[in-house]
């Protein structure tokens, strides 16, 4: 087998050895320096497929293969567990041929405190002390929305004291301005037992995982029996809290509050990233939200992408969840997890919920990066239309052409300019057809390729990286001649669009090229496109006016252009203004000049 590896030979006795099990690849370069990482449900199958099917590779493989000087493996027992190991890896080595998550944030946690009388508070960093910590919370305003509900609902104490049984008995502390706010029932001098307190710290356990139905029933129980011992001022307290609780409900549940702890993932890409949101569910609210942008560095697929961030916020989040709620099928186990690929109703919804945060976050992701590079949006449409069209140079300056006529007469043509993918206004032009009578399409096209480009070099004016025309075979076979004859042929790039099916013609080649109808390639050249045959229909009709008021209207003695003009504004055509009536055309213009023109056609009749 032919491979282009020097130390082909030496990896070879290596995969030889490989075993048939779930596992984890490591590749070095010949400085010992890992340079990518990768999972296998069946570590001999996939490394050897990097060797075996060298002359099908991608250009991106094929130079991470050219560089494999030494391989390393660790087997494990299931494919997830490779999965989470090569997540690990990857974010300890940062191998250059690994996507990149770009996502460095810290994100806060709720913590109960493990001690007497548990404190609650926010905090970034996590120590195992046995405490619960509840998070990670990738949205700081749900975190504080939910401690802000905490507050309302309870009063705990705030300050670091410690609360020991013989602290308490000793009195060691005196009660403090928060207990005197209500915002503490003063613990640490007895007026609020532990039992009662821990059973507090169980129900707001519960609001944070997002159990917000069980509080509930508990408070309505607890009301109930506040009103029948008659102790209303109790039961009203409770009624309010029950009352606080219902509208931070309405507000966060958005789907069916029987969808409990249910993670949902999108993905949207592009050539060269991809965005994926993350939304965690529990009794149809959203209680954790996050979005990430990987940078694809293998040409990577869609599904390579979701299942690589499933596996690092699945482990990040510290996600429980018995459902994963995905866009497409995936080639990813975790245990005890079901993978679901809605097609309606509320899980539907959300995945629907999932993708528009990802696009959102790619839009926002895009315009970050245009505000930091006021070009970098140009640039990359212009490196893709040099990737898709084949060319030799960016296309920085783009021409565009495009010409009609009426049943031959006013024959006229437009141009238009693109600079870094944008219309150049100021470089727009109008052509009125001087060498071709009648409908002639092509010859009207080799005109004024030629006129315009013969004027470019007579100037030593600098020459465009791509011409477009408007049409297909005939209209590109037409420009070439005209480009022949200026001996510009190779060194102007020049392709042609046709209109029924967005076809791309190429000289030479009568096979058409396709370009996908979503790439910002095809965009641009319609844009280029529409922009020349609205700029030319725009001149022509303009012309075609004229030249209908010059010959009809304006013979009329009396009747001047300005007094035509207004009256094909009003009635369009000529034969309009000889069917209306003498009345309707006294409205536009006057009753002196009105009669002039109805007498004149009468005449004419």
């Amino acid at each position: 087998m032919k491979n282009k590896n020097p130390y082909f030979d030496q990896l070879a006795n290596i995969i030889k050895s490989l075993p048939g099990k779930p596992g984890v690849y490591q590749y070095y370069d010949k400085d010992g320096r890992i340079i990518y990482v990768g999972k296998a449900k069946h570590l001999k199958k996939r490394v050897s497929s990097y060797f075996n099917k060298d002359q099908f590779l991608s250009g991106k493989v094929a130079v991470l293969v050219k560089k494999i000087a030494s391989i390393e493996f660790i087997v494990v027992d299931t494919e997830f567990d490779a999965l989470l190991l090569e997540n690990n890896l990857i974010k300890k080595y940062q191998p250059r041929y690994n996507v990149m998550m770009k996502d460095d944030k810290t994100f806060p946690w709720i913590c109960i405190k493990k001690e007497r009388f548990p404190r609650i508070f926010s905090t970034r960093h996590t120590i195992k002390d046995g405490s619960l910590y509840i998070g990670p919370y990738a949205s700081v305003r749900m975190m504080k929305t939910v401690l802000d509900l905490v507050k309302q609902l309870y009063p705990l104490r705030n300050c670091n004291y410690k609360l020991s049984e013989e602290n308490i008995s000793n009195k060691k502390f005196k009660e403090c301005l928060e207990f005197h706010l209500g915002n503490c029932l003063a613990p640490c001098i007895g007026k609020q037992n532990e039992e009662d307190y821990n059973q507090t710290i169980n129900e707001i356990t519960d609001i944070i995982k997002g159990n917000i139905s069980s509080v509930a029933a508990q408070l309505r129980k607890l009301m109930k029996q506040y009103a029948y011992s008659q102790e209303f001022e109790n039961a009203q307290v409770v009624k309010e809290k029950l009352e606080l609780l219902d509208r931070y409900k309405s507000k966060s549940t958005i789907v069916n509050p029987k969808l409990n702890n249910i993670d949902v993932f999108s993905i949207v890409s592009d050539e060269n990233n991809a965005f994926v949101n993350f939304l965690k569910v529990v009794n149809g609210a959203i209680v954790q939200a996050h979005s990430v942008e990987l940078k694809k560095k293998l040409d990577e697929t869609e599904e390579e992408l979701l299942a690589f961030a499933i596996t690092d916020l699945h482990q990040r989040f510290h996600s429980n969840t018995k459902e994963i709620i995905i866009p497409r099928k995936i080639s990813l186990e975790i245990p005890n997890v079901t993978f679901t690929i809605p097609q309606r109703g509320d899980k539907k919804h959300l995945l629907n919920l999932s993708e528009r945060n990802a696009k959102y976050y790619k839009l926002d992701k895009q315009k970050q990066k245009t505000l930091v590079d006021p070009e970098r949006h140009s640039k990359r449409i212009l490196n893709q239309m040099m990737k898709d069209l084949r060319l030799k140079e960016l296309p920085v300056q783009i021409e565009c052409f495009d010409n009609s006529n009426m049943q031959g007469d006013y024959a006229v043509a437009a141009m238009v300019s693109f600079k870094n993918a944008r219309p150049n206004k100021k470089e727009y032009r109008h052509y009125h057809i001087k060498t071709v009578s009648g409908s002639d399409d092509f010859a009207s096209m080799e005109e004024i390729i030629y006129r315009r480009y013969k004027r470019l070099l007579n100037e030593k004016k600098e020459l465009p990286q791509l011409i477009v025309v408007d049409g297909g075979k005939g209209q590109l076979s037409a420009a070439l001649k005209a480009l022949n004859l200026l001996k510009l042929r190779g060194k102007i790039a020049i392709i042609g669009i046709a209109k029924r099916l967005e076809e791309i013609y190429f000289p030479g080649d009568s096979i058409p090229l396709y370009i996908d109808k979503k790439s910002e390639t095809l965009k641009t050249i319609q844009h280029l496109r529409d922009e020349a045959h609205r700029f030319g229909i725009a001149h022509h009709r303009k012309k075609m006016e004229k030249g209908t008021i010059k010959s009809v209207l304006t013979e009329i003695e009396g009747i001047g252009y300005s007094t035509a003009q207004k009256l094909l504004w009003r009635f369009k055509s000529v034969k309009n203004i000889q069917r209306a009536k003498l009345e309707d055309i006294e409205e536009i213009i006057g009753h002196t000049k009105a009669i002039i023109i109805s007498t004149y056609f009468k005449n004419e009749a």
